[in-house]
Order: C-alpha cells, then sequence, then structure tokens
C-alpha cells in the first residue's frame, strides 16, 4: 500500500510558497511518508519546463526527480523515492441557468507530452500564462469535453466539491447534483475529491454519490503543507494503478482525512464578526448574521445536510477505510500547549522524523512508547488519543481553520516530564492567552439585531421582455395607425419591444400580409434577434420567409442582388491601401483615415471639413486643398470601378438608385415590399439613409421610425438629430409619442444620467425609473492611467466574489449587491488606444474577456490574404476576392499555393468552425506567430461558420465585431468596447473607463470636437448600465462628471502618486506574463 498527494500547487500559482519546486516537493514526501505526487499547475508553460528539466520517466509511466536535483538529509529518508504524476488545477467561472458558478477542477494526466497538449488547447481559451491554476470562463462540461477530445485517458475529478465559494456542490456558487454541472458528460466523472472540510461519512449522507471514488489530497500551496490529506493505493505506484484506482475503484484503499471541523469552511458564520455557528443556529437567524445583518458565510456541514437524503452517522456498506489524522506538528503543539510554528515544536518534528521515520509512519504505525522515548509523555500520548479519536475539536468558519485539542492544561500538568519540554512559566502566559481568548468571545456574544433589508431593488429585468403587456404609450405606439408615426424612446423605455410589438400587431392582429412589411434595424445582431423572437410566435416562420429584416446595407444588398447586381464590396484594406495610393498620386495632406472619412461624407451630400474652410477663406492652401480632394476622390472612384468593387456608401446609392430609376410595374412591385416600414434607431440615419426611407415607402401604406435624439451618436458619419423634425416637415400630420418610463436602470443611475443629457439643449428630460433607486453612481478616482487599469481589473475580480480562495476570503462578502459573473460586466471606453492598458491588466489578473469592435489588425496583408482566400473559396464568382487570392502581397507564386491549398480546404470551408480553419491556414502558410492572424482567430471563436464570419466582417457594427481573449469555446468573458460600440447593449454592472479631460469629450489635435455630442456618448455609456455604474478617472476628471447630479453619486480615491522611476519599475514588472 502506497499513499498518494494528488491536488497540490507549484509557486506559479498565487499566494503560494518559493520552495514549491520539484526538490524540495520531493524532500518532503519523504519526510511525509508520501510515495506519490501530484506535480500541479501543469498549465504554465515555465512550470512544464522546469518539470521536464529535472524529472525523468519510471518505468511504471510516472516521473522521478533527477538524482542530482534530490535535496539529502534534513530528516528526510534517502531510502524513499517518491514518484510524480501529472496534474494540475482549472478554476472555472461562468454563468449557468441565471447563477454564477465557481468550480474547481483537478486534471490527471498520463503525462508531459500529455499536459503540453492540453495546455497548447487551453491556452485558445483564456490566460494559462500568469497563474499556475488558470481562471477560465469556461463551462466545466466543455473543459471536461475539451480533456477528453485532447487526452481521452486524462481523468477529471470536482476539487474540493464542498467548498463554499469554489466548487461543484460549494454554497455560493455550486451545483445541487453532478448532472446539473457535467449534463451529457456525467458519466465520465467517475470520482470526487473530499476537500479538507468534509470526511467519508459527511458524503456517504447523499446517496447519489454513492457510485463515486472518493480521494482526497492536501490542495498544499508549500511544500511542508503536503499530506494533509492523503488516497491510499494498493499495489505500486504506476500510471495504469492510479488511473483504475480513481476511475474504477480497483486498488483504492481509503484516504487520510482531516478532521474536517479544521477546515476554513466547516460551520457557518462571519470571521470579521467573530460568529462561528452551527447549520441550525444559521437557521434560526434565517441564514443572517445577527451582529451586521449580513449574509452568513455557509459552511460545508450546513450545505451537506441541505443535500443529504440520510440521517448523520450512516455508514456506507462497503464504503472504504479512513483515517483522520493531524500534521505532527499540530499534533506536538496540541499536546503541549505550544505554537505549531514555534522554534521548540519545529526542532521536536525534526528529531522525530530523524529518530522514528517519516511523519505518516510515526502517526500510524510507529509503537506509542517507541514515540515516548523519544518525545516524552506528551506527545506519546496525543498521538495515541488521535490514533482513538478522542480529540477535542473547535469548528473553522468563514475562511479560519478550526482547530482541535489532545490534552488539557490539567492533563499536561499531570503527566509525568511535562516540564523536559516547556517551562511553567511559558505553560502559565498560555492560559493567560487563552482565558483572554474566551473573555473577548463572550463580549462579542452580540443581540439579534434586525436583518437588513434585502438588497436595494434592483432593475426590473423581465419587464423589458416581449411578452410582458405593454405599458400605455407603448401600447399607443403599437396600435396607431397614422400613415406617419414617430416615437422618441428613451434608454431602457422598450424601443425594441415597441418594434416588435407592432410588428407582431401588424400580422396578428391587422393581418398584414408579411410580404408588404420591411423592418431596418441599426444592426445585424439586431436583426438576428427580431427574427428568432418571431420564429417562437406561431406562425412566424412563415411570415419571417416572406417579410425583410436587415439594416439598411443588408437590405440594399439583397434588393440589388434580386435584380441580378450582386455586389462585391470593397473591403476596409482594400480601401485603405487605394487611398494611400490617392495620397500619393495627388498630394493632398490629409491622413488616409480621413479622406476616407471626406469621401464619405462626400458621398452623402455633406460638406466636409475642408469645404467648410474653403468658404470661409479664399486662400490659395484651401482652394488647393478643395481640387486635390476632387481629383482624388474621382480617381478613387475609378479605380473601383475598374476592380469591380464599391463601398459601403456606394452599397446604399446603389440601392437609391435602384428604386429611383425603376418604373411601371417592376417600381410598383419592388415598393409594395415597404408598405408597411419600420426603421429603428431612425436618429442614427444619414441623408442617404433617409432618402432611401422616402423612396421604399414612397406610395406606402404607413411609416413607423423609433429613436431618441438624445441618442444620436454618429454625426461624424453623417447623422443628425434633427431627422425627427426633418420627417414632421415631409409628414405635417405625423403622429409623435414620446416613451419615458426606464425599464433598465435603476433610479440613481438614470437621475444621474438624465441630469447630465440635461445640460443640451431641450429642457429637462422626462425619463422615469421603473426599478427602485439602487446604488449610487460611484465615481472613482486614480492618480494615473495605469493604477485606474488596476483598479478595473482588481474591482473586476471582487465582483465576481473573488477569482480565488485567497479573494473570497479577504473580501469577506460583496460590497453591495449580488455576486456578478464575468458576462455581467462591461468596460466602455471612448477609443480603442484605451484598450492596452485595461487588457494587460486582466490578463495578469487572470480574468477572461472579449474586445469588441473593429482594429487596426484587419489591414494587415496577411490577415486580408486570409480572409480573401476564404472568401474566394466560399463563392469563386467573387472575382475581386479571387483576383487577391491569387495574387497576395510578396507572393510570386500565388497562382500555385492557392491551387494546393483550395484542394485541402474547398471541402472543410464549409463544414469546419472558423477558428479551426484559420489556425490550419496559418500553420500551413507558417503564420503560427503572426500577431494579426492570432486576433483573427480570436475573432472567430464566436461564429459557427466561415459564411457566418465573413458577413460579419462585412456588414457587422463595431459592438458585433469582437475580439475573444483567446478561448476556443464561448464562455463566460467580461465585454471591452468604445462607448459607440456598447449602443443598444446593457450590462448589470458598467465601469465607463478613462473619464478624464481630453478623452471625454474627445479632443483631436488640441481641439474639442461637437460638445453636444460628445455629451450624448457619454449618455449612451451611462445608460447601458442596469445595477451598478462605476466611473473612473485619473488627473483631470472630465468636465462631464461635474454635470451629474451630486445626490446620486458618491466619489472615492484608489491608488496613490508614485516616484516617476518606481512607476517604470512596476509597469515592467507588473506586465510581465
Amino acid at each position: 500500500m502506497y499513499i498518494g498527494d494528488l491536488h497540490i500547487h507549484s509557486r506559479y500559482s498565487r499566494a503560494t510558497s518559493k520552495d514549491a519546486t520539484p526538490e524540495y516537493l520531493e524532500l518532503w514526501a519523504r519526510k511525509k511518508g508520501i510515495d506519490l505526487i501530484g506535480t500541479g499547475d501543469f498549465t504554465h508553460p515555465a512550470w512544464r519546463q522546469e518539470l521536464e528539466e529535472k524529472l525523468e520517466p519510471d518505468e511504471n509511466g510516472l516521473y522521478k526527480l533527477k538524482s542530482e536535483y534530490r535535496i539529502r538529509g534534513e530528516g528526510a529518508p534517502d531510502g524513499r523515492r517518491p514518484r510524480f504524476v501529472v496534474t494540475g488545477e482549472i478554476s472555472s467561472i461562468y454563468k449557468r441557468g441565471d447563477r454564477v458558478r465557481k468550480v474547481h477542477s483537478l486534471l490527471v494526466l498520463p503525462g508531459l507530452e500529455a499536459a503540453d497538449r492540453l495546455a497548447r488547447r487551453l491556452e485558445l481559451i483564456g490566460n494559462i500564462h500568469s497563474d499556475g491554476r488558470p481562471i477560465l470562463g469556461l463551462d466545466c462540461r466543455d473543459l471536461l469535453e475539451i480533456m477528453l477530445e485532447t487526452c481521452p485517458e486524462a481523468i477529471y475529478v470536482p476539487a474540493h466539491i464542498w467548498t463554499p465559494h469554489f466548487s461543484l456542490f460549494g454554497a455560493f456558487s455550486g451545483f445541487d447534483r453532478i448532472e446539473d454541472c457535467f449534463g451529457d458528460l456525467t458519466p465520465h466523472i467517475r470520482a470526487l475529491e473530499t476537500g479538507l472540510s468534509s470526511d467519508p461519512p459527511m458524503n456517504w449522507r447523499i446517496s447519489a454519490l454513492d457510485r463515486y471514488q472518493l480521494i482526497s489530497s492536501s490542495d498544499a500551496h508549500s511544500p511542508s503543507k503536503l499530506g494533509r490529506e492523503a488516497t491510499l493505493f494498493e499495489g505500486e505506484p504506476s500510471w495504469g494503478g492510479v488511473h483504475d484506482a480513481i476511475q474504477e475503484g480497483k486498488g483504492l484503499a481509503g484516504t487520510i482525512e482531516f478532521f474536517p471541523e479544521e477546515g476554513k469552511y466547516h460551520y457557518d458564520g462571519h470571521r470579521k464578526c467573530g460568529l462561528c455557528i452551527s447549520p441550525g443556529e444559521s437557521r434560526i437567524y434565517g441564514n443572517i448574521c445577527p451582529v451586521c445583518g449580513k449574509k452568513l458565510t455557509i459552511g460545508v456541514q450546513h450545505r451537506v445536510e441541505e443535500l443529504a437524503d440520510r440521517p448523520e452517522g450512516y455508514e456506507k456498506p462497503g464504503g472504504l477505510p479512513f483515517e483522520s489524522l493531524v500534521p505532527l506538528p499540530e499534533v506536538i503543539a496540541a499536546s503541549t500547549g505550544c505554537s505549531a510554528a514555534g522554534k521548540k515544536v519545529q526542532e521536536q518534528y525534526e528529531k522525530l522524523l530523524s529518530g522514528l521515520g517519516s511523519e505518516f509512519e510515526i502517526l500510524r504505525q510507529v509503537p506509542v512508547e517507541e514515540i515516548g522515548k523519544t518525545a516524552g509523555p506528551l506527545v506519546a500520548e496525543g498521538i495515541r488519543r488521535l490514533r482513538g479519536g478522542q480529540v477535542e475539536r473547535t469548528p473553522g468558519f468563514d475562511g479560519e481553520y478550526g482547530a482541535i485539542r489532545l490534552l488539557s492544561e490539567e492533563e499536561r500538568s499531570g503527566l509525568e516530564g511535562q516540564l523536559s519540554l516547556f517551562s511553567s512559566e511559558e505553560i502559565r502566559k498560555m492560559k493567560e492567552m487563552e482565558e483572554e481568548g474566551e473573555r473577548k468571545e463572550k463580549d462579542r456574544v452580540p443581540a439579534l439585531q434586525k436583518s437588513r433589508k434585502e438588497e436595494e431593488e434592483g432593475a426590473a429585468e423581465a419587464k423589458e421582455s416581449a411578452d410582458f403587456p405593454p405599458n400605455a404609450l407603448q401600447r399607443e405606439a403599437i396600435r396607431r395607425e397614422d400613415r406617419a408615426v414617430a416615437v422618441v424612446a428613451g434608454p431602457g423605455t422598450g424601443k425594441t419591444k415597441t418594434l416588435l410589438s407592432r410588428l407582431l400587431w401588424l400580422l396578428n392582429q391587422r393581418s398584414v400580409d408579411p410580404s408588404r412589411i420591411t423592418a431596418v434595424t441599426f444592426t445585424n445582431q439586431a436583426a438576428k434577434e427580431m427574427k428568432e423572437r418571431l420564429k417562437k410566435m406561431p406562425g412566424g416562420k412563415e411570415a419571417l420567409e416572406k417579410m425583410r429584416i436587415g439594416t439598411f446595407h443588408a437590405l440594399c444588398s439583397r434588393l440589388l442582388s434580386e435584380q441580378g447586381r450582386t455586389p462585391v464590396l470593397a473591403d476596409e484594406g482594400y480601401s485603405i491601401r487605394l487611398a494611400q495610393k490617392a495620397k500619393e498620386k495627388f498630394g493632398f495632406p490629409a491622413g488616409e483615415g480621413k479622406f476616407l472619412r471626406e469621401i464619405s461624407l462626400y458621398k452623402c451630400g455633406l460638406p466636409r471639413p475642408e469645404q467648410a474652410k474653403a468658404k470661409d477663406s479664399a486662400e490659395s492652401d484651401a482652394v488647393g486643398a478643395q481640387t486635390a480632394f476632387r481629383e482624388a476622390f474621382a480617381w478613387y472612384q475609378d479605380q473601383m470601378r475598374s476592380d469591380g468593387v464599391m463601398d459601403y456608401d456606394d452599397l446604399l446609392l446603389a440601392g437609391l438608385k435602384l428604386f429611383s430609376e425603376a418604373e411601371g410595374e417592376g417600381a410598383r412591385g419592388m415598393r409594395k415590399g415597404f408598405d408597411y416600414l419600420l426603421v429603428d434607431e431612425f436618429q442614427d440615419i444619414n441623408p442617404v439613409q433617409y432618402a432611401l426611407i422616402r423612396a421604399w415607402n414612397r406610395d406606402g401604406k404607413e411609416l413607423f421610425v423609433i429613436g431618441d435624439p438624445d441618442q444620436s451618436i454618429y454625426g461624424f458619419r453623417g447623422s443628425d438629430a434633427g431627422c425627427f423634425h426633418r420627417l414632421q416637415e415631409d409628414f405635417p400630420n405625423l403622429a409623435r409619442i414620446g416613451l419615458q418610463e426606464n425599464y433598465r436602470s435603476t433610479g440613481r443611475i438614470l437621475q444621474g444620467a438624465v441630469s447630465l443629457i440635461s445640460h443640451n439643449p431641450g429642457g429637462r428630460r422626462g425619463l422615469y425609473a421603473a426599478a427602485g433607486d439602487g446604488q449610487r453612481i460611484r465615481i472613482v478616482t486614480a492618480p494615473d492611467e495605469r493604477s485606474e487599469a488596476i483598479f478595473t481589473a482588481k474591482e473586476i475580480g471582487r465582483l465576481v466574489g473573488g477569482i480565488d480562495m485567497l479573494d473570497s476570503d479577504e473580501n469577506g462578502g460583496l460590497r453591495e449587491g449580488r455576486m456578478r459573473g464575468f458576462s455581467d460586466i462591461a468596460v466602455l471606453y471612448r477609443t480603442h488606444r484605451q484598450a492596452e492598458l485595461l487588457e494587460a491588466c486582466l490578463r495578469r489578473e487572470g480574468i477572461p474577456y472579449v474586445v469588441a469592435g473593429r482594429e487596426d489588425f484587419l489591414a494587415q496583408d496577411n490577415v486580408r490574404s486570409a480572409l480573401y482566400f476564404f472568401e474566394a473559396l466560399l463563392h469563386p464568382g467573387n472575382a475581386f476576392a479571387m483576383e487577391r487570392a491569387l495574387h497576395p502581397p510578396g507572393e510570386e507564386n500565388g497562382a500555385e499555393t492557392f491551387a494546393l491549398l483550395a484542394k485541402k480546404y474547398g471541402k472543410k470551408v464549409r463544414s469546419q468552425k472558423p477558428i479551426r480553419l484559420l489556425e490550419e491556414w496559418a500553420k500551413d502558410r507558417r503564420l503560427e506567430e503572426d500577431e494579426g492572424l492570432r486576433r483573427l482567430a480570436d475573432m472567430a471563436v464566436l461564429f459557427p461558420d466561415m459564411e457566418a464570419f465573413l458577413d460579419n466582417l462585412v456588414f457587422g457594427t463595431e459592438g458585433e465585431i469582437r475580439r475573444n481573449s483567446g478561448r476556443k469555446f464561448s464562455p463566460d468573458a467580461v465585454t471591452l468596447m468604445t462607448f459607440h460600440g456598447s449602443k443598444g447593449l446593457e450590462f448589470p454592472t458598467v465601469f465607463l473607463h478613462g473619464i478624464r479631460r481630453g478623452l471625454v469629450p474627445l479632443e483631436l489635435a488640441g481641439k474639442e470636437g461637437d460638445v453636444e455630442e460628445e455629451r450624448r456618448l457619454f449618455y449612451v455609456g451611462m445608460t447601458r448600465a442596469k445595477e451598478e455604474l462605476i466611473l473612473t478617472t485619473s488627473k483631470m476628471p472630465s468636465a462631464f462628471l461635474a454635470e451629474i447630479d451630486g445626490e446620486c453619486v458618491e466619489r472615492e480615491a484608489v491608488g496613490k502618486e508614485r516616484r516617476e522611476d518606481e512607476a517604470v519599475q512596476l509597469s515592467l514588472f507588473d506586465f510581465l506574463t
């Protein structure tokens, strides 16, 4: 029989000892008497490299420390040769069933090669470099699937299954059944780790666990903590033996346990309040702390009783034996009344090891008489009582370890030789300390306080769903039959529900033919959601086949295709390169991006900045710039025509021309599909889109538009909040309806947002919140940008209840409100550049995230080549894409390469997921290290097929184009995006990051932009928050912060000013990953 401890950690995990190296782990395994130890932390690349260097395979599929690394002496017998098995722990924090789930999993692998394979898979999912126990926003079921796909013979064991914060059955974030966690893959779970706060009899009380092997491990964070709990195996250490024991129970001989009361979470309580109570007492108090009025930390005993279907004391027939032991230093301390960490106890410990053997041999096998000869009668008696279970226990609670007592002071005094190790003065002092502790405990006994109120009313989440009855104003908007109806819908007032409900009213109540209905949305995502909702309605699928739903660009593309004029759209990279050539050819001063923006405004019929300058000035420079622009524009358009492509503005103009030129029956047939036209986000349309609306609905029956002038944020693209006024001029009998009841944000968030936007013309807005007041808006000031980003990352960790048990212990509960999942949280900022520092801090904390929005890497040559290649495969008739796929930049034999790759990818381009296609393509092109292609693959994670992915890149708005932080499955993650990208979205918790002068409102070249539009943009950001809004700033706060009503704000400062040299040193250290 041998002893194994499989769940440990290396020095690469948070809060671990620097001595957690292979050498010291092996040394302490010998001192403890452990024959098999887990490596821990297999996901960390530096740790795997160290294991490769210092371990060597043995003859039974395990590993042993190379002889040159063994540490001799130090009380450890040289004859024992512990083996290593590759293991690691994964922390999964994700949302399932509208609850945040936090589960730790122990993975046991057959070798380092398997560890490399699995680590490479996991690296695509999240950051596995910053912590030996990585945090993945990944469903446990998906993690199990990945493990089985990569290494079918590996073992998956849910870790410390009862720990309140991070476990399968945890009181705060676990499940009630194993099947609820692992679903269809539950049969692959064969064993469970009991954890320090439970023992086998506690687990035997749940009949559903009868079929699982119970194993125990120390979860040691330092070598000296090895063996606190362990598993007993029969035979000799081997991979096959370990696998069969854990998976089948063959050769599993039992466990060595902590006394469960010693665990940190055995009883209920509050550490900060000094309260430790039994489950029965907790129930009397309604699980509310009688001291502070907050929720108690529910312990393992309480949770076991909740799920148990057998009485306490039940003995499972055939249950494996177990031993409850205490680490030898604690036994010495409990027997003598001294500190386990004290010098004298440590000296006695080393003396016992040198004279009698390993720690487990002393605790389990060495005769008590022999122990007495070496350590004296106190320690001998303590071990005798330990073996007999004669132990007095004080339960641990809320992150504080429990304690055991083997001998009272009177008993110690009565035993011969008690002064050989400890003086009477020492014993007297210990007694005084004990009495002082008891007195403090009595002083803390509190009267039951009135339980605090439940969290302040949160935002009414369900109210905005389409099946909730509309309010009076919504109902009026849904049912009006005027020729033209304009609905001004403030944020969170149910705009989407009203639009969808009107569409359903047309179909179901007024029996309008769906082929006569068109709904225009601002984003593809909005169109998709509308279609999904319609599918669920009776007859919805049939109606969808006839009606049109989509963005202006998607609808124009469809209309042109129906007329045999399928458009080929120029991608961003093409446009930028064409602009570069135009700049070189005509010598105009503007950059490529500015040139393209001016072209867009020009096509929309709007004045460009340079035109305005020319009107105000007769200077030759301004006139010359105008001439250069016109020439460059004409050349730009000629080049696109010769290449057979058009840009997005051309697409709208082509759609408008199609309707303008149509005559007779053809025109009537096309316009019939727009008899009932519904337009979302009306405030963001430009003049060409307005003209499209008028052309489409020229002879129509009804026009319904909905939007909010206060959320008009695309002036740089030609949108104008004055479009409502223009519609009134075109339709003098326009019916106007205003929605005022906000169902999204709590009262204080809405109050703050309204106070801000009311500084724009139009007076005080009439919005009011359906929900209660909620939390105040937090304005957090940091000394610099880096401190601001660090605060944001740390605060996200706190909001999810801590990203590890250390955080959970230290936080002692959430500030206010309930625990968040990563996907409940968004960090919004004014410019993409602000995300770089944020990403570095989030990676360091191990927090998974996605980045939304178009980024510069999409224009890189290798990225464009990949996209052209797959577009050409999917659509061989796209001559533009085919030409660029056959002749990529810098390649002489592009056509040959294309032909070879097309053979390989032609059959699977429609069947495989885009991320796999892109990864394989990069490997074939020897571009695995290309950062742009890696980012492209991060985006592809979120799409089921290549066609959908490419369509999103073509027609997706900023908020829809997302880059993952490297996850293959698409689980929980924090969202990072610009204010613009957040339009139309909502999150329980929102950070508005970097709210400082120069950024909000944005200043370019030292000049402030359109302040009213910038204020609207900030207003949009604020109103994305449902329950919690945190505004962060540094140094020079934005003037907008002073416009927020002080009654709904609380201010705080974080961090401290650093010297310049210190800041540099810290930044170099902090961002090493």
